[in-house]
């Protein structure tokens, strides 16, 4: 006995009511429960939808589909941060590498050799915080949008749009800035301490306009890659 249009839409909702708010998460369970109720009737065809949906949701524990969703998640923030990392290594390879070593150097001698440092470092705090305010702006403006038309969650969107386990990250040029800063009189009897200031300013950048300029503008190729259905889903 196979299930109808109206039970899996039931299904749809049970999921949405137990805190599944992702569309491809959903599916992956009601895809699950749907096989399960569908075994189950095999067995015993006496048995009601809502007795054999209670039947299976029990099986998945206390935490209901908390479980899958974390699991999910983990997996899916484990292929963004992949599609981070191939970006990144491009900027160490020909012709790019080039390019970031010279930025690198630039900044190093800009900073060994001037006299105004604190008013580097102050524009460099309110560049990039002017930066990360347009463009949590803007990411929070289209999440708006879509939640406004109503259209589906797809985790991996959401993952992106949060820039995944990085988003602790985003303020560490400030902390680099700080440091740097309260310590200037030890820093500057080195080289060194000029050139990593130098080095990890560009490796945040570098990270950061991957998190938000690189993957924002593949984002459709990234989902449809995860999601076939994306395409049709979202037309």
């Amino acid at each position: 006995m196979k299930l109808t249009t109206q039970q899996i839409d039931q299904l749809y909702t049970f999921t949405r009511q137990h805190y599944v708010e992702w569309y491809d998460v959903q599916s992956e369970i009601v895809d699950h429960l749907a096989n399960a109720i569908e075994t189950q009737w095999q067995e015993n065809l006496k048995l009601t939808f809502d007795e054999v949906l209670n039947k299976e949701f029990g099986k998945f524990g206390v935490f209901g589909f908390m479980d899958v969703v974390e699991k999910r998640q983990s997996i899916l923030s484990k292929k963004y941060n992949h599609l981070v990392f191939n970006h990144f290594k491009e900027f160490f390879r020909l012709p790019k590498i080039v390019l970031t070593l010279a930025i690198i150097f630039l900044l190093f001698k800009i900073l060994k050799f001037n006299f105004f440092n604190e008013f580097i470092f102050v524009g460099i705090f309110i560049f990039y915080l002017g930066f990360l305010m347009i463009e949590f702006f803007k990411s929070n403006k289209i999440k708006k949008a879509k939640q406004k038309a109503n259209q589906k969650k797809w985790l991996f969107e959401e993952i992106i749009n949060q820039y995944g386990s990085f988003s602790g990250a985003l303020g560490m040029p400030f902390y680099i800035l700080i440091q740097f800063s309260t310590h200037a009189e030890r820093y500057m009897v080195s080289d060194y301490w000029y050139f990593m200031v130098s080095f990890m300013i560009v490796i945040v950048a570098i990270i950061n306009y991957i998190l938000f300029r690189i993957i924002p503008l593949k984002a459709t190729a990234y989902l449809l890659e995860t999601y076939p259905e994306y395409k049709f889903v979202k037309s």
